[in-house]
């Protein structure tokens, strides 16, 4: 009997973060709603606070997904990339990131609006997770860089995947400081072709 009520609360806890990721994708992080949640489920709204602390962590499952999806997509283009030269992997991997955010905007988008800061409590799963992403770019950086610090390079890792990253943000969002959607990669590429040391 017991093994039953387990098996009946974790198909409950994957339906519920099975309808998170679907809201979630169709109209964003914000429409998330617990009542709703549970109406779609067909349990008691309380029944969800059983499984989750809050709508947050339930978000954060949803992201876990994301990112796998995410990592898959940059380590696809890190594979084809090998054998070329560090700029030209790591704008691929750039664009492969641009392309993962064009075809999943909110739930890309929900993987940096939810509410998370660097100096709290953070899953292991997302610390490993970007740990993985930042390991990609530190890759080809090490080639360009050899006589850099550790230091260094987690630096010049973290400045390119903010510089990437908000030039993927404001494209998609269409903001004035931002370039047409059609001119991203070109952005992108204009970029990190200039990565290295003065020639």
């Amino acid at each position: 009997m017991a093994g039953k009520v387990e098996a009946r609360k974790a198909a409950l806890r994957e339906k519920l973060i099975d309808l998170a990721e679907t809201q979630i994708a169709a109209e964003g992080l914000a429409s998330l709603r617990a009542r709703e949640l549970a109406r779609q489920a067909g349990c008691a709204v309380g029944a969800i606070y059983t499984h989750f602390e809050d709508l947050n962590a339930l978000t954060l499952e949803v992201n876990g997904r994301t990112f796998t999806r995410l990592g898959a997509s940059v380590a696809e283009a890190v594979a084809q990339g090998q054998g070329q030269p560090p700029n030209a992997r790591l704008i691929a991997m750039s664009h492969a990131y641009l392309e993962f955010a064009r075809s999943h905007p909110k739930l890309w988008r929900a993987l940096f609006d939810v509410e998370m800061r660097s100096d709290g409590p953070v899953p292991a799963w997302y610390g490993a997770a970007m740990g993985q992403l930042f390991a990609y770019i530190t890759e080809p950086l090490t080639e360009i860089f050899p006589d850099s610090s550790a230091t260094e390079l987690d630096l010049m890792t973290r400045t390119l995947f903010s510089s990437v990253h908000g030039i993927v943000l404001l494209g998609l969002e269409n903001r004035i400081s931002g370039v047409p959607g059609e001119q991203l990669k070109t952005m992108i590429r204009l970029l990190l072709e200039q990565v290295g040391p003065e020639k």
